[in-house]
């Protein structure tokens, strides 16, 4: 039997594995070629190579659950079972039971797949240094962690310090509680998120989160203006303070304020890159799209057709910068007293 014939026999089912001649059953290439197509087959092969740790690997690549038929030497190897939990959490269960009890590895694998806490021994999720450390990247290990910690304003106070975004996980009285949001929000901007949807339309709330938005070292890239209620959004001083802050937040603005220059100035005044959230209606204007082309030369790509054809305009940009060229419209590619300029700075 070839091993064309063989693969029609299994057919996708590892059990039939046992109906192939010994010769294939003991091949380590065949075995190993059916793993990476997906067949699920570890379970019925022979022992050896539920020792062997890269087939074993490879299988757990395909179905975390393989790790249950792996021989009991790879449930006990480091590399492999946080292989394995990086996969499916649920994996941990079918590992040696020291991995389920060791603090070091939970912490390490934990930043690669945070389910596999559902697992772990239940002492972790009650230990505050633990939690702490496990929401240092992400803010979900607080789904697993213990009630007492979830309910406790100390603990979440210090949480939303290491990352704004687990008061979103706090316990329901504490994240309606207007005076324990506005504390957290002095710790952390971003701890907006997790509060009370009520306080999102609250003007005094969305001020400070902006006041804070730049000791969030470290966390995700997010704005307030995302977490605001739509109604702030249109709300001229609060977008204003945002943007003075973080300039791409513009993109969450309301669409009648990316048509205001002032708005759209301030925003780019932090960030140019702004110029690329701005209304369509600006790129006509000289003083915002200079500003944009001043940082970048490609943001010139954003500048109105109109822009593009003014040949004065283009003269000036091609005496700060040759690349604009690329940028003009074409019928000015070619015209001789741009090329001079763009010949003389060369």
């Amino acid at each position: 039997m070839d091993k064309k014939e063989a693969l029609n026999i299994i057919s996708g089912d590892g059990r039939d594995l046992k109906k192939l001649p010994d010769q294939l059953k003991k091949d380590r290439k065949f075995i190993l070629d059916l793993i990476k197509q997906g067949y699920y087959v570890l379970e019925f092969v022979e022992d050896s190579f539920k020792k062997d740790k890269e087939i074993v690997l490879e299988a757990i690549k395909h179905n975390a659950h393989s790790l249950n038929n792996a021989d009991e030497s790879l449930k006990k190897d480091r590399e492999v079972v946080l292989e394995a939990v990086k996969v499916e959490g649920q994996a941990l269960i079918y590992a040696d039971e020291s991995f389920a009890k060791d603090k070091e590895f939970i912490l390490e694998a934990v930043k690669k797949n945070c389910e596999l806490l559902e697992f772990v021994d239940d002492s972790f999720m009650k230990d505050k240094e633990f939690v702490l450390e496990a929401v240092k990247e992400k803010p979900s290990p607080m789904i697993y962690a213990d009630d007492s910690l979830r309910e406790d304003k100390d603990f979440i106070l210090k949480a939303v310090k290491k990352n704004g975004l687990v008061l979103y996980y706090a316990d329901d009285s504490l994240r309606k509680d207007k005076d324990f949001a506005l504390e957290a929000l002095k710790i952390n901007g971003f701890a907006l998120e997790g509060v009370d949807d009520s306080f999102k339309k609250d003007k005094k709330f969305i001020l400070e989160a902006t006041k804070q938005i730049n000791t969030c070292d470290g966390q995700l890239f997010l704005t307030i203006l995302e977490f605001a209620d739509e109604s702030l959004r249109k709300d001229k001083e609060i977008v204003l303070e945002v943007v003075k802050q973080d300039g791409l937040a513009l993109q969450y603005a309301d669409d009648s304020l990316k048509k205001d220059k002032e708005v759209v100035l301030e925003a780019m005044k932090e960030n140019p890159r702004a110029m690329m959230d701005a209304d369509d209606s600006l790129m006509t204007d000289k003083e915002i799209v200079l500003m944009g082309f001043n940082y970048d030369v490609e943001l010139l790509d954003f500048a109105a057709d109109s822009l593009k054809k003014d040949k004065e305009f283009i003269l000036e940009l091609v005496k700060i910068d040759g690349y604009a060229l690329e940028f003009a419209d074409d019928s000015l590619k070619n015209d001789s007293d741009i090329l001079k300029v763009v010949n003389k700075n060369k």
